[in-house]
């Protein structure tokens, strides 16, 4: 029995006819029937009832298509992982990070991979939470990192340092002298992240409102920390931003204040599927943990 058998029988089993069966594979109708001739005399059963006027699977050939099903969703996860061992020598390496928390250590975690590994491509996209979810569990990322919870039985995360808040103002527009006078911007105008973009982080700033007695009024909406940043700096609004953007901001015009009296934090994960062992992986994870301290 070869494989080519059994490609045969897929799509005889998928198409119930012959005639079509051949068309998708490109070959003559004689040979598949004889190949399917051949198969059903190997294993001494039926697999198809055939009649004049159409095809059937035997109970047999019912058990067979769908274990013969099994067999290639195998090969294909074997042909992945093979792929993923053999990245560990050349190929590439894909990181993900949502925009608010890219600081140097993603620049020096790239170095630290390019030294170990100098023939991997090594490449940084940032995304939003949800979509690298999804492009990890399609195997379209090898690495990301993410603010808020997830849940996914593919995915295994770990945390990688908790993150507080702080307000963002242009100081040459507003002066705010400490967190006590944070219920006085109830009157000013707020820039904030996309609602649909991020949701979980949206919730969280309107709870961090909240908790100082009121409602934000948001007048722009942005996908980017940087461009909220930017947004504020142009005077556009103040913004309350992850303190991980305060400690990497060295613009002479912003100024930030922590959030300290209340205590709401969000947790940055690194994610990683659950099945991914290579070395690269594993490198890549034990720099980011080892330099949470840094955050």
């Amino acid at each position: 029995m070869e494989l080519r058998h059994l490609k045969y029988f897929l799509a005889v089993a998928e198409e119930l006819n012959f005639t079509k069966a051949s068309e998708k594979l490109f070959i003559s109708q004689p040979p598949l029937s004889r190949q399917i001739a051949e198969l059903e005399e190997e294993l001494q059963a039926k697999l198809f009832i055939r009649n004049n006027k159409k095809v059937e699977l035997t109970e047999a050939g019912k058990y067979f298509e769908k274990e013969v099903k099994s067999i290639f969703q195998d090969l294909e996860r074997i042909s992945v992982k093979t792929k993923k061992i053999g990245e560990n020598v050349s190929g590439e390496f894909r990181i993900a990070y949502i925009s608010s928390i890219y600081s140097s250590t993603i620049s020096e975690l790239i170095k630290h991979l390019k030294l170990q590994f100098p023939y991997v491509s090594f490449k940084l996209f940032e995304v939003s939470t949800t979509k690298q979810i999804d492009a990890l569990e399609q195997s379209k990322i090898e690495l990301g990192i993410i603010r808020s919870p997830i849940q996914s039985p593919k995915i295994k995360a770990q945390l990688w340092f908790k993150d507080g808040f702080s307000v963002v103002y242009n100081k040459r527009l507003i002066r705010i002298d400490s967190e006590k006078e944070i219920p006085n911007l109830k009157e000013e105008t707020f820039v904030f992240f996309n609602k649909d973009y991020a949701p979980h982080y949206h919730e969280v700033l309107l709870e961090l409102c909240a908790f100082y007695g009121f409602t934000p009024k948001i007048i722009h909406e942005a996908n980017n920390i940087n461009s909220i940043v930017q947004l504020v700096k142009n005077g556009l609004g103040i913004s309350i931003v992850p303190s991980n953007i305060a400690k990497n901001n060295q613009d002479t015009e912003l100024a930030f204040i922590e959030l300290k009296k209340v205590n709401l934090k969000t947790d940055v994960s690194i994610i990683t599927l659950k099945e991914d062992d290579s070395e690269i992986t594993k490198t890549a994870v034990d720099f980011l943990l080892n330099k949470s301290g840094s955050h």
